[in-house]
């Protein structure tokens, strides 16, 4: 389904009936990354999954992003929903969409979970999102596929699961290159850990233990920066955490959910 808003024609899907819980994607991949947890929630949950800006089925125009347009495509989506409050699950790039939106419409995050996300990057880091600038810009998201699997995944996971390899990497693939670069400029802008101390919804933080990306240590600042938040650290698990071990993400965030609503599953 499409909707228009902030411009742009964004597509999303809903699933089930309750409370309504937001799941936004990671770099590079579209709403289907979402798959396994919306199987797991919709018995009790609306869920509702959509494409960011620059990938999926949403439009992709050509230019820089930036975090804050991300963040009002989400409030312009919600808007056209109806959906007056919700709980938020992003991962990477969605956990920072999550930051910022919550830290900008409070009144409509009901919870937030930050998944294998960061609330800053380091100075150096920005030569690297140079780097995929330039690489995408001259030769198209193939180059960006075995990298990218490579740091998201485990070896042993990926060696075991060449099934996921193959939709993730199609995922990958077909991210249109404006998109991709859109965001890459929008992302490493990200600088909100001492302003989290403002959100005062309850807070789910969730880390691969092997994520080389956005390490634990990411991870523990987000948590300590937070007023309420716990943390859960995914063993055998990477950069897509919810993709490497989705039943223990999904065992861990629908208990973080239930408790909050009052909902069990059946």
């Amino acid at each position: 389904m499409k909707l228009k808003a902030n411009g742009i024609e964004i597509n999303y899907q809903i699933e089930g009936d309750g409370p309504v819980v937001t799941f936004s994607h990671s770099l590079a991949c579209n709403l289907s990354m979402w798959d396994e947890q919306a199987q797991g929630l919709e018995d009790r949950f609306r869920v509702l999954r959509y494409d960011t800006r620059g990938h999926g089925q949403t439009e992709a125009p050509a230019g820089a992003y930036t975090l804050d347009q991300l963040v009002e495509d989400l409030k312009g989506l919600l808007d056209g929903l109806s959906i007056a409050e919700t709980h938020f699950v992003g991962l990477s790039m969605g956990g920072m969409v999550g930051q910022v939106f919550a830290l900008k419409h409070p009144s409509r995050v009901q919870s937030l979970a930050l998944c294998d996300t960061t609330s800053r990057y380091p100075a150096g880091a920005a030569a690297v999102w140079e780097e995929r600038i330039k690489t995408v810009g001259a030769r198209g998201m193939e180059p960006m596929v075995a990298p990218t699997l490579e740091r998201w995944f485990t070896a042993p996971f990926r060696a075991r699961r060449t099934d996921v390899m193959e939709r993730v990497g199609a995922m990958i693939r077909s991210t249109p290159p404006a998109g991709y670069v859109g965001c890459c400029h929008a992302l490493p802008r990200i600088s909100v850990t001492e302003k989290l101390r403002d959100v005062r919804c309850p807070a789910l933080v969730i880390v691969g233990e092997e994520d080389p990306g956005t390490p634990v240590e990411m991870a523990r600042d987000i948590q300590a920066a937070l007023p309420a938040a716990e943390l859960a650290i995914l063993s055998r698990a990477s950069h897509l955490s919810n993709v490497e071990q989705p039943g223990e993400f999904n065992r861990v965030l629908g208990r973080f959910l239930d408790k909050l609503t009052g909902r069990a599953k059946l």
